[in-house]
């Protein structure tokens, strides 16, 4: 019979705190299990193994983030949509240093358990970020585009900025400005096309 109290969400939950305070290499069944009170086979009564776990963590992660994204661009459009959702971004890596990376774990088509779990968060984000960028007027056939664009431009220097890149004796937000400048003029021009 599982603890009272213990449910995979509660499991998930501890699993996604200890990776954000501590990073995913700290994460194990038996730190978990031991964080729970609970003895490690508990824990399969709720997760049926590290890689289960790891998922719903990256499941949850990618969620949280919607929710900020979501959030932040609701009744905005065009350029105050573009800002408030870089914000939002960057916020979020850097209010979850932990988690973060663990938006950026691709789902395993091979595993089906949680991988419409996770696609379906992932294209939650899609659509968030689509929907922020509808002020620019892109056409249909280009708003992949535009939404790749715009999530490779904030992943890459929130990615790089996490990881101490930006050492020079600059700004990093003058810096960030700079970017989210360049892409909302980048997303006028390839509205215009």
């Amino acid at each position: 019979m599982p603890r009272a109290g213990l449910s995979a969400e509660r499991v998930v939950e501890r699993a996604a705190q200890i990776v954000d305070e501590h990073g995913l290499e700290e994460l194990s069944l038996s730190r978990l299990a031991a964080d729970l009170g609970v003895a490690p086979p508990s824990l399969y009564k709720h997760v049926s193994g590290m890689s289960d776990l790891v998922r719903g963590v990256s499941v949850r992660a990618v969620d949280e983030l919607a929710d900020r994204l979501a959030a932040s661009v609701m009744g905005l459009a065009g350029p105050d949509a573009l800002r408030a959702l870089a914000d939002a971004y960057r916020g979020f890596a850097h209010a979850h240093p932990g988690l973060y990376p663990m938006t950026q774990v691709p789902a395993e088509a091979s595993d089906r358990s949680l991988s419409p779990l996770r696609s379906s968060a992932a294209q939650r984000t899609v659509a968030i970020v689509t929907a922020a960028l509808g002020g620019y007027r892109i056409p249909d056939d280009r708003i992949i585009d535009a939404v790749r664009m715009t999530r490779a431009s904030l992943h890459g220097f929130v990615d790089i900025e996490v990881h101490g890149g930006f050492a020079m004796n600059a700004s990093i937000d003058v810096s960030f400005v700079t970017l989210v400048d360049s892409l909302d003029a980048a997303l006028v021009a390839l509205g215009e096309q």
